[in-house]
C-alpha cells in the first residue's frame, strides 16, 4: 500500500525558507519512513501576501493557500522564539492561531506543526559546527569562533555567523576577498548537508519532531511506539 504526506511550510522571512524548506523535507522523510506502509513525502513552499496581516491572520491565509492550491495535508508554520525559551511565542502566537483554525470551515488545512527554533533560525545552522566550518573555509577552534556555547545559549546566532564569515574573509587574499561569501549564500547548503543527528541534540527540534510524529498519529500514519 502507497501512501502520500503532501506538507506545506510557511516561515516567517524569506531567508528562513531556504534553510527550513531542506531540514522539513529531511525530517518529514525521516519520520515517515517508521510510518505503516511505503509512505511518500513532498513538501510545498507557501507564500502569501502579508501585508498588514498579523501573525493568527497570516496563519489562516497560508493554510487556506496551502489547502486550496496544493490539498496540503499538514501545514509547518515558522517563527522564531527571539528568547531563551518558546513559551510565549507558543501561547501569543501558535495556540491562538491553531484556535482560531478549529474554528474555520473545511476550505483550509487544520493541521499545523509549529517550527520554532529557540533564538532564532540560524540557532539550528549551528548544530552541525563542523559542517558550518567547512563551509566558510575556516579552521579556526570552536571558541575562537565563539561558536563553543550550546547554539540555543547563542543570543543572537546570526551575528556570529556573519563574525565567522568576516574572520574567513581576513584570511583570503586581497585578490579573492571581495569574491567572500555571504551568509544569504549558506542558508541551502547547510539545510541540505547538516548532521540531523547534530540538529536532534536540540530541544527545540526534538519538540518540532515530536510534534510531527504525533499529528501523524493522530492521522493513522504512524504507528511505531
Amino acid at each position: 500500500m502507497s501512501n502520500f504526506i503532501l506538507a506545506g511550510l510557511f516561515t516567517e522571512g524569506t531567508t528562513d525558507v531556504r534553510f527550513l524548506s531542506s531540514v522539513a523535507e529531511r525530517t518529514l522523510e525521516e519520520v515517515a519512513f517508521d510510518c505503516t506502509g511505503d509512505i511518500e513525502t513532498k513538501v510545498e513552499i507557501i507564500n502569501i501576501n502579508k501585508t498588514g496581516l498579523n501573525f493568527n491572520e497570516q496563519v489562516l491565509e497560508a493554510s487556506r493557500v496551502a489547502f486550496n492550491k496544493f490539498g496540503i495535508l499538514i501545514l509547518f508554520v515558522h517563527t522564531d522564539s527571539d528568547s531563551v525559551s518558546d513559551e510565549i511565542i507558543f501561547q501569543t502566537k501558535i495556540i491562538p492561531a491553531e484556535n482560531t483554525l478549529m474554528t474555520q470551515d473545511d476550505s483550509c488545512c487544520k493541521n499545523i506543526i509549529a517550527i520554532v527554533p529557540v533564538q532564532m533560525t540560524e540557532s539550528w545552522m549551528l548544530a552541525d559546527k563542523q559542517l558550518l566550518k567547512e563551509e566558510i573555509g575556516v579552521v579556526k577552534s570552536d571558541t575562537d569562533l565563539g561558536i563553543h556555547l550550546h547554539p540555543e545559549s547563542i543570543t543572537n546566532p546570526k551575528n556570529v555567523i556573519e563574525n565567522i564569515i568576516r574572520i574567513s574573509k581576513e584570511d583570503l587574499s586581497k585578490r579573492r576577498r571581495s569574491k567572500g561569501l555571504n551568509i544569504s549564500d549558506l542558508y541551502q547548503i547547510i539545510g541540505q548537508k547538516l548532521d540531523m543527528a547534530e540538529l536532534e541534540k536540540l530541544q527545540s527540534y526534538q519538540k518540532f519532531k515530536k510534534s510531527l510524529v504525533n499529528k501523524l498519529r493522530e492521522l493513522n500514519f504512524y504507528h511505531k511506539q
